[in-house]
This record gives structure tokens, sequence and C-alpha cells, in this order.
């Protein structure tokens, strides 16, 4: 590439089938002069690198030439409709292409292989009602078998277009030349393999059939990927949409697209901060959890930064913007979730590679057939009837069954254990991974703050420095008083309404409760009332801070009393969930982050060997992507929007259900229980159904291809093919059920 200034361009690509189609259009836009492509067949985005003052219509007419379309992506695209979905035209096409096919198919079907239907001139109707099928349903076939012809390659489009387009013409032939459109023609129910006159037989069942059942597929391939772009407008959405910005002392509600740099707006208690800034007035606790990960709100006042979407949990702020739009965190966050997706490698899908070696050897094959009738001196017609009878048997429809029904069936049972699976292009990865990467809080965390234990002054009683502290802590909306409260009602029953009652910003609360002034929060609230800790609750009050806890100390009537322990607990089934992990071959990574001593104390707790501490979301990238480099398949399981980027970087990203719109959407597999068990479930799950797929395209084939030297002979007739097509389908189906069965280790430990 030329050493000058570069920019990015994005393309939306169209009309790919195939994770080929991807690979031709980036091949294509590499070729040009200065130019940088990354095809994704997933999110049918192209990013393109290109010197600055690069003409975007160069690329898109590039794309064009190949056989795709492509558009530069427009910014209102990504705003949702208001039913919550995005409008996307091909797949709308498509829905309509299969349900057509489905109306017209199953009466076609039916005469074929019933001769009670086949009432005087069925064979005309029948014709009648496949032509729209193999001509118009099957257009996106033929038009990527045309495309795949031009450039020397074969795909599983490539045979479907192939087998469609040979029985429907060799059906054309026999009505208008042969002796298939005279009145009172049949298909007699036998499956003779004695040869025939192809010239009185019709396949249109077979061509018109394929077609709908491969739709059929297409359609729910289609749909599953239409998601792949959800993760970008979750995260935009997270934002604030409006914003209160002082105007001298007046607060004016305005759009945040209208906010700029400098503006001072007012943050109140529960409410998002707008964008990045600086606290100028006030202080109070932002919960951050969402961006760092750190279980523990933190507490800001004057002089401290603050980043937009996260959560102001207590008192009232004014703060200064300092980044707007485009450079804030969270739009930074999209952009390395965005990275991230068009980043992944396409996954190449196993029929079009089984397809690629048998397309040619069934031509081969075919032609191989017409030379030997004709060189054994058969007339042309029994040449070509034999011919023809080869490409039609080779169009297996059970190939269409083989990826959809094992994908729903598979799906459906994970749906009834909690786990749901987006796609087929994720199974392939669950075979491979090797490493498992974890984010603490909200996966081996419960994500929320518990009281752990209660350390008490000589002569105090547990439960007055409950009944107490719980009372003052109440009045609060401080996430860790809030805690505290609600072990207190559990333990110690009603709580008291506290009297002159004040929150002292970023050091805690006090009250009169029963007529004992209260004094809860930090070490230094209680020693402006002369009220120290004893040496022992100082030094188990320190030992708990550096396991990563967090303490609140609790004092009245002019003397400490005790501390509260408070920490972020391991969920119960999280040291069993590990455990089974390794035992699929697995290599679990803790990623997070809180502190290294929080971090140690857990993974010790849960059995995990590999930590990485005190890191940032674009860190969890980097975590991920060097853990790829070294040649390790890489798994991440998170749950919150700072998971996010590394949730898509990852070769399989795992979302706890229990966590973040943004991470569900960025992930291929979501858990929906928040139990880390399920993790092994979908994995265990998901190999089962590639296993499953793998074993379908096998029978879909061989059922088939075990036909061909049938055909070949001669002795193909139309209920031969039909059965072949049933059998091969029926297997299949029968096959993908055996997934009904598989059980779960969530409901077999518990």
């Amino acid at each position: 590439m030329s050493t000058t200034a570069s920019t990015s361009i994005e393309l939306d690509i169209g009309g790919m089938t195939c994770a080929s189609c991807a690979n031709r259009v980036e091949r294509k836009l590499n070729k040009l002069d200065g130019v940088e492509a990354s095809v994704n067949y997933a999110t049918e985005k192209a990013k393109v690198i290109v010197p600055d003052g690069y003409d975007p219509l160069l690329l898109i007419t590039e794309v064009e030439n190949a056989g795709y379309s492509a558009t530069l992506p427009k910014k209102q695209q990504v705003e949702p409709q208001a039913d919550g979905s995005e409008a996307d035209p091909e797949l709308d096409a498509l829905r309509q292409r299969l349900i057509i096919s489905i109306i017209l198919t199953v009466p076609v079907i039916a005469m074929a292989m019933i001769p009670a239907l086949q009432f005087t001139y069925w064979q005309w109707a029948s014709l009648t009602l496949a032509a729209p099928v193999v001509v118009w349903g099957a257009f996106p076939f033929h038009r990527s078998a045309w495309i795949n012809l031009k450039h020397g390659a074969a795909t599983m489009d490539t045979l479907i277009s192939m087998g469609t387009i040979a029985a429907f013409a060799w059906s054309l032939y026999a009505l208008f030349f042969g002796t298939a459109g005279m009145a009172g023609m049949t298909h007699a129910f036998e499956l003779t393999v004695a040869p025939s006159d192809g010239a009185s037989n019709i396949y249109l069942e077979a061509a018109s059939g394929v077609t709908t059942f491969i739709l059929a597929g297409r359609y729910f391939e289609k749909r599953s990927k239409r998601r792949a772009g959800a993760a970008l407008r979750a995260l935009l959405e997270m934002g604030a949409k409006d914003v209160a910005v002082l105007r001298g002392a007046t607060e004016v509600l305005i759009p945040i697209d209208d906010l700029r740099v400098g503006d001072r707006f007012v943050v109140r208690p529960g409410g998002k901060i707008a964008t990045d800034g600086v606290v100028v007035e006030g202080s109070s606790a932002v919960d951050e959890s969402m961006l760092t990960g750190e279980s523990v709100p933190v507490e800001v006042g004057p002089q401290d930064q603050v980043t937009g979407a996260t959560v102001n949990a207590g008192g009232r702020l004014v703060v200064r913007a300092t980044r707007v739009g485009a450079d804030t965190q969270l739009a930074q966050m999209a952009q390395l979730v965005e990275d991230a997706q068009t980043g992944k490698a396409p996954v190449q899908r196993l029929a079009d590679r089984i397809s690629g070696v048998f397309v040619p050897i069934v031509i081969a094959i075919a032609v191989a057939t017409l030379g030997a009738w004709l060189g054994a001196g058969f007339p042309v017609t029994a040449a070509f009837t034999a011919a023809v009878s080869v490409l039609v048997i080779a169009c297996p429809c059970a190939l269409g069954l083989a990826t959809p029904t094992a994908l729903l069936v598979g799906t459906g049972r994970g749906a009834q254990m909690g786990v749901l699976i987006k796609g087929p292009e994720i199974l392939e990865s669950t075979r491979k991974v090797d490493t498992v990467v974890l984010d603490k809080t909200g996966t081996v965390t419960a994500g929320k703050m518990t009281l752990m234990d209660v350390l008490t002054e000589p002569g105090v009683e547990r439960s007055d420095v409950l009944r107490l502290a719980g009372a003052v802590e109440d009045a609060s909306e401080h996430p860790i008083a809030q805690s505290i409260a609600k072990a207190a009602v559990q333990e110690v029953g009603m709580l008291a309404t506290p009297e002159d009652f004040r929150n002292v910003e970023g050091k805690g609360v006090q009250g009169v409760v029963d007529g004992h002034a209260v004094v809860v929060g930090r070490e230094t609230l209680l020693a402006e009332w002369a009220e120290e800790l004893s040496p022992e609750l100082a030094t188990a009050k320190a030992e708990a801070e550096r396991e990563g806890k967090t303490v609140v100390c609790v004092g009245w009537d002019g003397q400490a009393r005790g501390i509260l322990v408070v920490a972020d607990v391991v969920k119960p089934t999280s040291a069993d969930a590990i455990k089974q992990l390794k035992a699929l071959g697995l290599r679990p990574v803790l990623l997070t982050g809180d502190n290294k001593a929080v971090a140690a104390e857990i993974a010790r707790e849960v059995g995990i060997d590999d930590v990485v501490a005190e890191v940032l979301p674009s860190d969890k990238v980097d975590v991920v992507k060097r853990l790829q480099s070294k040649g390790n398949v890489v798994a991440m399981i998170g749950d919150g929007v700072n998971d996010a980027p590394a949730l898509a970087q990852a070769d399989l990203g795992l979302a706890m259900g229990t966590g973040t719109d943004v991470a569900i959407e960025a992930s291929d597999i979501t858990l929906v229980r928040g139990d880390l068990r399920s993790a092994v479930d979908a994995i265990r799950l998901s190999r089962s159904t590639l296993k499953t797929i793998k074993s379908n395209l096998f029978w879909a084939f061989a059922y088939n291809t075990a036909a061909i030297p049938i055909a070949a002979l001669g002795m193909l007739n139309p209920m031969l093919a039909g059965a072949a097509m049933g059998f091969s389908s029926v297997f299949v189906v029968g096959n993908s059920l055996r997934l009904r069965g598989f059980s779960s280790v969530v409901r077999s430990k518990n």
C-alpha cells in the first residue's frame, strides 16, 4: 500500500450467498491500487482502507463487476423502526419467495407421489405450478451459480441450480416432444430399476421440491444473520437521548446531538451521565460497571472524570462536557465491536466445501455417461436420458434440510435448557475452542454487592449493628447501602425510619435511630465524631481490604461498634462449571476490570490458574487478540457492556442472559439462566449439533450418490427419484430429532 494518508470506508455488500462469495469480493477489491479490504460474510459488510480522497464509487463499481451489489451505509439505517425491528428488503423478498414457492410446490409433490390425485392432464397442471418455483423461486441459486461459473468455482448453489434446471428441462422435453404430455399419463407407484424411456416421465416435483426446501434453509439462515449488527444499535441506544444543559442558572433540555464540548449539564440521582466530562459541582457514587467491570460504584467529586452512559447512583452532579459524539468512550466501544465483527474470518459452509468437490465429479459422471451410451451405439435420446438422470438424482433435497433441521432441533433443545444459539456459522468454532476467557463480575460472581460478614467490638451484639446500621443505610440510594439494608431486613426484620438523616457525600450516612446517633461509612467519617476502631477491628478491616472486599464502619453514641464486610460473591455453581469446562479440554482464563487482589481470590476459589486483572474494554479485546495470535481458539463469556467488544472479537462469544442487551447482541450464544454451567451445556450442545449436521450432510449426499449408478445405467424412474429424495429427507429429519434427547449438566447436577 501507499505510504500516503489513508481513510476507512465501509460498504454494505448484497447478493452474497456463501463464504466463497465474500472471498471473491475481497479479492476483487484488493486488486485495486492502494486498497486493502476485508469482507465479512456474516455481517455482509466490507471494511476498506483507501488513500485519502479515494472515490468510493470506484469500490462500488468493482463489487458490481464481480456480480454483487454495494452501497455506502446510511446513518439512519442504524436506528430501529417503531416495532424494534430493522428494515431488511432482502429478507422480506426471501420470505415472499419462500411462501409462494411452498404454496405452489405442495400440490406438485402430492400429485406426483399419489396416483389417486393424477387426474387427466395433471402433468400440465404440475408444469403450471412448478415453472414459477423453478424459474423465479430458484432465481437466487441460478444467479449465484452463473456468477460462480464465470469465476470457475462451484458451490452448493451450483449443484442446486444444475439439478433443478436439468429436472425441469427434461420434464419440458418429455411433455412437449415425448409422450409425457399425453392424456392419461401417470406415475405408477413402483420402484423398478429397469431401463425406461425418459421421454415418458417428468421430474417437476424434484425440481420444485428441492428449490422450496433449500429456500427454507436460506431464509432461516438469513434471519439469524440479520442480528449481526444489533450489538451496535444496542450500544448506541444506551446513551442518554436528552440532556439538561445549564444556560446561566437555568436548565434547558436539549437533544444529546446538540450538546457541545464545554457545555455544563445536570445529572440527577438515578440518571445517566450524558457524555464524557469532568464534575464541576457535587459529589456522588457512579456505577461504572458497564464500562470497567468494577463491581463497586466509584465515588466522584469536583475535577473527577466521568464517562457517558454510566449511572449516577447518588447525589446531583453538574458536569462539563469534554468529549461528545464519536469521540466518547461509548462511541469508541461501538467502533471496537464493529471492528471485531468485521475482522472475523468468514466461516466456510461445509455444504459449499463438499459441493466444490461433488459438482465437478457429478458433471464428469454425466458427461462420461453420455459418451458411454453414444459409444455403445444407443440412440441419442436414450443417452441424454441417462446423462440428465445423473444430474437430477445428484441434487439432494435433503441438502437443504441438513443444516436447518439440526439447527431447529438443536436450538429448540437449547432454548429449553436456557441456551440460545444464534446461527449455523457459530457451531464450527465450538469444536475448535481450546481456551475460555471468563469475565468476573456477573459471570463467575453474582455481579452485585452482598454482606459477607459482621464483626463487632466486645460486648456489642451483631443484631444491634445490623438493626441500627441497616436503618440509616436503608434511607440511602447507594448500592452498597442498599445491600446492607437488604441483609439487615433478612436477619433482624423491619427497620426503623431514621430521624435527622444526612448523606455525607463521599463518606457515608448518619442519622438518629431509636434515640441513638448512628454513623455509617468510611473510617474517616467515624473519626470526625471521635469514634475510633479498636486495634483488632482495624486489623480485620485491613485484611478484608487486602482481599479486595469493601468495609463499612459503624458507630453510635460516640463509640465505634463494628464493621460490615461487603463483597461481590462467587456464584455457588461457578466452581463446578470451571471443573466441567476443564473436563471438556478447555483452559479457563479469568479476565476482569477489578483489582488483582479481588481477581486472585475469586480465581483461587473457583479453580482458575490464569488471571488477567485491571483491564479496560479495549484491553479485553487485546487480551483475546493476543491469545488468538498464539494459535488459541478463544471463547469469551461475559455479561456487561464492557465485554461486548471482546465477545465480538472472540471466535465464540457467550453472554449471560442476566447481563446487558449489548453483551447479548454481540455474542454468538446467550445463556439465559445466568448459570455458568450453561456454558458447558452450550459448548456440548453446539458440538453435538455440528456433529449432527455433518452426519446429515453425509447421508444427504450418500443416498443420492448411491443412486447415481442406477441413473447412469438409464434405469431411473420418477418414483425412484422421489423415493431417494424422500428417504434421505426422512433420515436427515430423524437424525436431527435425536438432539431432543440431549441432557443438560445443570439439571443433572441439581
